[in-house]
């Protein structure tokens, strides 16, 4: 390879890891400041799931299944000696204050129970979301756009999950983004195998990622044959089924239920709803659950689907189908941060719309050379 081509090319990867980095923080410190994680002294806080529930294990259902960070915090908490957990408790910053008042304000993050799974948990949320971005610029790629509309379109979806997460999101959903992208990513670059310890995670994190693997169908059969693909969907879904199965067994105990009953038909369209109000990057804003939004994302669908290849529009068929009618039944009204199935699918429909716009400037160019 050339060496100034090599070295374009490390150029680029090197400014898209700082830009996604950025875009990163951004997006972290727009979920982040809306409810922390939904921890005692946050508004809001739910007494089912609130976050030292989660970390104890004694949260309802189905909260309590998604315990990927909150069992790897307690796993590091329990072999990091109780010596070296005190000089950290108790570190200083340059003013002499304790360090993690400078992070942290509630005062769960700062008692010495649970401030350093908090750290782990904040750290590990954020290095997921940059991640995520990471993981929807390779799925653009795969999908036949350019590093620029890839890079692009990854970034805009990241900003906008802060928007989506109206009554406050939690610290599974950019993990959760991040599996999606990955497990896509993966279905349109590999053999289905490579996928299996991404789809345990992924339920590890979260439950509902089971009903994901059937949209991976229409991206694994591009590249096998039928059987092949089916048999690759069917085993992925086993494995999906098998951590689920040994969380529910853990915490079978514990209340609540498999699912949350939330009958929203009926006030989805009510008047109030559209018009509710919310709070994002430090800023009064109507929720993500309003006129406009839902304009606009229609609008999008309309303008990009056609520009989708046929796997991924087979995709996205199947992800509406899944996650629509659960969305009607099973979620809080108006948070349009439920329809996760349907991430990718924006994702590439923002990167069709996008690779539009480019070909336009391009066609019809304002500036002219002397």
């Amino acid at each position: 390879m050339n060496r100034n081509v090599w070295a374009s090319k490390l150029y680029y990867r090197m400014c898209c890891l700082v830009l996604f980095y950025v875009a990163a923080a951004a997006a972290f410190n727009g979920y982040f400041n809306k409810r922390h994680f939904n921890e005692t002294g946050t508004f809001g806080a739910y007494p089912d799931h609130r976050f030292e529930t989660m970390l104890d294990g004694t949260a309802a259902r189905p909260y309590v299944y998604r315990q990927m960070l909150p069992m790897l915090a307690n796993w590091i908490d329990l072999h990091i000696p109780e010596q070296t957990k005190d000089r950290l408790f108790s570190a200083t910053a340059h003013d002499g204050k304790p360090f993690r008042e400078h992070l942290f304000s509630t005062s769960v993050a700062q008692s010495r129970e649970y401030f350093l799974r908090y750290f782990f948990i904040w750290g590990a949320d954020f290095l997921f979301v940059w991640i995520s971005i990471c993981a929807m610029y390779l799925v653009g790629k795969s999908a036949g756009y350019s590093p620029p509309i890839a890079a692009l379109a990854a970034i805009i979806l990241a900003l906008l999950l802060p928007f989506f997460m109206t009554a406050g999101g939690y610290f599974y959903d950019y993990p959760e983004l991040a599996f999606l992208a990955l497990a896509v990513w993966m279905a349109l670059k590999f053999d289905w195998w490579w996928l299996i310890p991404v789809v345990a995670l992924a339920t590890w994190n979260k439950e509902s990622f089971l009903l994901f693997i059937p949209t991976l169908y229409p991206l694994l059969r591009q590249r096998s044959s039928r059987i092949k693909a089916l048999a690759g969907t069917g085993t992925l879904g086993l494995t999906c089924a098998a951590v689920y199965y040994s969380l529910r067994l853990r915490f079978r105990h514990n209340p609540g239920g498999t699912v949350i009953w939330n009958d929203q038909i009926t006030s989805l369209f009510h008047p109030s709803n559209l018009l509710t109000h919310d709070t994002t990057y430090g800023i009064p804003i109507l929720s993500s659950y309003n006129p406009l939004t839902l304009v606009l994302i229609g609008w999008t669908v309309w303008r990009g689907w056609r520009c989708l290849p046929r796997p991924i529009q087979r995709h996205a068929q199947l992800a509406a189908v899944i996650n629509l009618p659960l969305y009607l039944l099973f979620c809080v009204s108006g948070e349009l941060r439920d329809l996760s199935l349907l991430y990718i699918a924006l994702l590439l429909l923002l990167g069709a719309n996008l690779t539009a716009w480019a070909n336009v400037q391009t066609k019809n160019p304002t500036l002219t050379s002397e």
